[in-house]
């Protein structure tokens, strides 16, 4: 279960301060929908002559990934309103990164010894050492932000840099003057990653620890099904796995978010503006995907 890769900008701040850099937090461009394979990321959602497009991300890429799929240049050009999961700007506001540390910390008497059992702590102490980074450094971080950083060193480690598809529609956007929009705060997205583990820590620090070992093997092979398009590759390397083994974790990272913001989108619909809408993949896809979702409700989706 790749339990570390959801989608979540809010990790990217918490990370700047206590590493001086940002995070990784990769959500895949999948476009499974009803069990099609397809070769684009880009959906076009319509209502009547009202039309939004929806993009899978990756938030962090390398240099060598670039040019982007030309699907996302022609959302881009054909939207006047570009909308992320967040407020990606405001995240190198230091006062808001400060805010974020403390939500990711405890501050109470808790520790990592202490909501840790003995295999896990040992293992995550094991771990942290093969990468340089001793634990009493991260000892009073919650779970998920503990992972978060793992993960962080491993991608820098793999050449991966914070120019990834939601910065660079940011910068972009901000320089074209369109207007920007997010759908959720970055007090949301924080909350979620804070919530990580929360009652099964050790569970939870064991299971990434395993996928942050296949690290490596599991970006190539991701990066190189997104660019193909193989959806059914993708779902399988990031939906599925969680659903089957942390079905809490699904319900609250993927379906309740995916709920919370039909409502968006379908206002959207509802105007003559041309909005892009650029989320984590993995909301896109499955029965309850936002691609599933807007179907059912009866607008037309169809990828671009």
């Amino acid at each position: 279960m790749k339990i570390t890769v959801i989608s979540n900008h809010a990790w990217y701040a918490a990370l700047r301060q206590p590493l001086k850099a940002l995070a990784l937090l990769t959500a895949m461009s999948l476009s499974l929908f009803n069990g099609v394979s397809a070769d684009t990321s880009v959906w076009v959602i319509t209502s009547g002559n009202n039309t939004v497009y929806l993009g899978g991300t990756v938030h962090l890429l390398r240099p060598t990934d670039y040019p982007l799929p030309e699907e996302y240049e022609q959302a881009y050009q054909a939207s006047s309103e570009i909308y992320f999961e967040t407020d990606i700007s405001s995240m190198t506001d230091f006062s808001v990164q400060a805010q974020m540390l403390q939500q990711l910390s405890y501050s109470d008497e808790r520790t990592l010894k202490t909501v840790l059992n003995t295999n896990a702590y040992t293992a995550l102490s094991a771990y942290a050492g093969k990468l340089g980074l001793p634990l009493m450094m991260l000892e009073k971080f919650k779970p998920g932000m503990v992972v978060s950083t793992l993960q962080l060193l491993e991608f820098q480690r793999m050449g991966f840099t914070p120019q990834g598809v939601d910065t660079y529609f940011n910068t972009r956007a901000i320089g074209d003057a369109k207007t920007l929009g997010q759908l959720e705060s970055i007090e949301q997205q924080i909350g979620f990653l804070a919530a990580m583990g929360e009652g099964n820590e050790s569970e939870f620090i064991l299971l990434s620890l395993r996928d942050l070992e296949e690290t490596e093997e599991v970006m190539e092979e991701m990066i190189r099904a997104w660019r193909e398009g193989n959806n059914v590759k993708l779902a399988e390397m990031f939906v599925t796995d969680m659903q089957v083994e942390a079905p809490e974790l699904y319900d609250s990272l993927l379906l309740q978010r995916n709920l919370n913001w039909i409502p968006q989108i379908e206002s959207m619909l509802g105007d003559a503006d041309t909005e892009f809408v650029l989320v984590g993949a993995a909301h896109l896809v499955g029965n309850q995907g936002l691609l599933d979702l807007l179907s059912q409700k009866g607008f037309r989706v169809k990828q671009l």
